[in-house]
């Protein structure tokens, strides 16, 4: 589980366009590093596509941002093509990862419980420090919201 002002996790997840992406290699920015539940779904497109047309104001204030979920390289890749994404997907199938964070829950949909990824934000500042989580997200005002959070660090 993770802690506000405690280390983040550190890991390293292959990605989209091949080779892989590690927390530690990305200081001193800072790391918007999302969990969404599935490539190419309304959600989830929403939420990736927020980030992306964002991407600039993200990088202008000094952060890269990590969208992970358990789809595989190849679905990523697809996922991007189809919807012109400009962030960084990450696969983590083993759930080793959002295991770590807290992210991998029961979670239920019309009476039936299962185990999924639990729609969340981590932002991490330049030294690799936990700063803001936000957890059960809603997509709509999200990427905004962790604009702003990026921009007063």
């Amino acid at each position: 589980m993770t802690e506000i002002g405690a280390p983040a996790p550190d890991f390293t997840l292959p990605r989209d366009g091949g080779g892989e992406i590690s927390l530690s290699a990305q200081k001193p920015k800072a790391v918007v590093l999302y969990f969404y539940p599935k490539d190419d779904t309304s959600g989830c497109t929403k939420q990736a596509q927020g980030f992306t047309e964002m991407a600039d104001a993200f990088a202008a204030a000094g952060a890269v941002v990590i969208g992970v979920s358990k789809d595989s390289v190849a679905k990523h890749d697809k996922f991007i093509a189809k919807h012109g994404l400009g962030v960084i997907l990450a696969s983590d199938e083993e759930s080793d990862v959002c295991e770590r964070y807290g992210v991998w829950a029961e979670k239920s949909m019309y009476g039936k419980t299962y185990m999924g990824i639990e729609r969340s934000t981590f932002l991490i500042d330049g030294a690799g420090v936990l700063r803001a989580e936000w957890r059960k997200v809603k997509v709509p005002g999200h990427v905004e919201a962790v604009l702003e959070a990026v921009k007063a660090l």
